[in-house]
């Protein structure tokens, strides 16, 4: 029998004493608990945040047994045991302000039978404010905080503004108490996908400090390719063997697939994402798990709001400031996407201090416009891959009519709802296709303001696209002639197509197209 992968582990005691394989984080951990003591880690969901605050848990409570034979061990000399307070906003649906105040009133209930409670704690703040002062007292011990997913109930309550002001109202209140009960709190740990900013409940909570992109913490979760490569090799050996593979195929698939997250400026190895790697290295197939396991509701709606442009999402540079903090008063999807996992950081600019963004891998790429392609182009949703299994074959064979009648037919069923933003809505839809169809055709294509130029590259063919708005399909195939757009295929042996479109906004589809062999 192989090793015991920890897939779905969020236990550090079930995950030492049962034997799964732990990736050694600890020296982090003693670092934050020396260096400091109000953290807050952002990172993207199924990347073990839950496990770290598992492990810190077990750390605070001198569980040094646990401990044996990693870094800490050695590190750490005293393990003293303190009060834990540990909070997981992760496992429920916030769809009421109800909802998030009977999390937390649960939560507070079971600790004051430990610690005590006073009749003049009226709110849930002024309770937990109580509380941890009660559990110093008590114990003689600082307290140690540990919150887990934070602002799912933000998340959860995206686009509905009333619902987004109750719960930062609520958790501006219970959240306060980190800092004015500073005296009695030895350490606090925070975790979540977004850190909401300004007017959100981070506004009152300055005093904690963001290692989210922080260099030295940059593979605190997460798998490096030296940990792969130092704690797998037997995984991906039948990895190897199962999918007929070579070793360095093997390995070059996974980083194509899972690897490419950065969480800082400075030219770092990129990590993996552990829950996919794992899932692939137990099942012996490189497939997209990460994405399955949840569905970006909320993203799709930051999108709507803003009417985002879906080809820029590879070419968006933000500053530091706007990857770093989420304000519910803008619909700006970028800090949401980039920071639940759909984009990570690429390259940054000293000079101007700007981050260059895009997708991660293949596996997130590819699933992220699977998804989100019904809600753009009325396809049934799961059939994304039949979709483009058609247009892959049109182009395999030569058949650019079929193509181009399937494209039409294709726009037809595009749900145009705001009329001005038509060429907007056709940018998108186009560039989730050429997207999607680029895992099985060569596609080199960019976007200016209104036209998209495609190049499709097959075994067979060279296919050169010029895209028109509310202009002709002539005049697109003249610019194609005019610019030279085919003259670096002139020596190349396939054959050359050369196809010209217009889009009209009127009939809200492609209106015609003329082709040049």
């Amino acid at each position: 029998m192989g090793q015991k992968l920890p897939i779905g582990i969020q236990s550090f005691e079930k995950l030492r004493k049962e034997g799964y394989l732990y990736i050694d984080k600890t020296a982090h951990i003693y670092n934050m608990v020396t260096e400091g003591c109000y953290y807050f880690l952002s990172r993207p969901r199924r990347f073990g945040k839950s496990l770290l605050l598992n492990t810190l848990e077990s750390y605070f409570l001198g569980k040094r047994e646990l401990f044996k034979g990693l870094a800490i061990e050695k590190l750490e000399h005293d393990w003293t045991e303190y009060p834990v307070l540990h909070l997981d906003l992760n496992t429920q649906k916030y769809n009421s302000p109800e909802a998030l105040s009977t999390v937390l009133d649960e939560m507070v209930t079971k600790w004051e039978r430990i610690y005590g409670s006073d009749k003049s704690e009226y709110d849930i703040g002024r309770r937990f404010q109580g509380l941890i002062k009660r559990a110093y007292e008590k114990t003689g011990r600082q307290v140690v905080i540990l919150v887990d997913e934070y602002d799912k109930p933000l998340l959860q309550a995206i686009g509905n503004v009333e619902l987004q002001d109750a719960y930062r109202a609520t958790l501006k209140g219970f959240y306060g108490a980190l800092k004015s009960m500073d005296g009695c709190i030895r350490f606090a740990f925070l975790t979540g996908v977004t850190k909401f900013g300004k007017v959100s409940v981070f506004s009152d909570l300055n005093n904690l400090e963001d290692i989210s992109m922080r260099s030295q913490y940059f593979d605190i979760c997460g798998i490096t390719e030296e940990e792969l490569h130092s704690n797998f090799e037997v995984e991906v050996s039948e990895l190897a063997s199962a999918q007929n593979m070579t070793i360095d195929e093997t390995y070059a698939a996974l980083r194509e697939n899972y690897d490419g997250y950065h969480f800082c400026e400075e030219k770092l190895p990129g990590v993996y994402n552990p829950f996919s790697l794992l899932n692939a290295l137990k099942y012996q197939k490189i497939d997209y798990y990460w994405f399955e396991t949840g569905t970006p509701t909320y993203l799709m709606e930051l999108l709507k709001q803003h009417q985002y442009v879906l080809p820029d999402l590879e070419h968006e540079e933000p500053d530091a400031d706007t990857l770093n903090c989420v304000d519910i008063a803008s619909t700006n999807p970028i800090p949401v996407i980039y920071q639940s996992g759909y984009l990570t950081i690429k390259g940054y600019d000293k000079e101007f201090e700007l981050f260059r963004l895009g997708f991660p891998n293949r596996e997130v790429k590819q699933g992220f416009l699977k998804y989100l392609m019904p809600f753009y182009a009325n396809t049934v949703q799961g059939k994304s891959a039949f979709e483009i299994s058609r247009f892959v074959r049109s182009l395999y064979n030569g058949e650019i009519e079929s193509f181009m009648e399937r494209l039409q037919s294709f726009l037809s069923a595009c749900p145009y709802e705001l009329e001005p933003e038509q060429e907007r809505h056709f940018q998108s839809v186009m560039f989730i296709l050429t997207s999607l169809c680029g895992y099985y055709v060569e596609i080199e294509s960019h976007t200016n303001k209104g036209r998209m130029d495609m190049t499709v590259k097959t075994k067979d063919y060279i296919y050169i696209f010029e895209f028109k708005f509310n202009k002709s399909a002539e005049e697109a195939l003249q610019q194609i002639n005019e610019k030279g757009y085919a003259e670096p295929f002139a020596k190349d042996g396939r054959n050359l197509i050369k196809i010209g479109v217009n889009f009209s906004t009127e009939c809200r589809n492609i209106d015609k197209w003329v082709i040049e062999r």
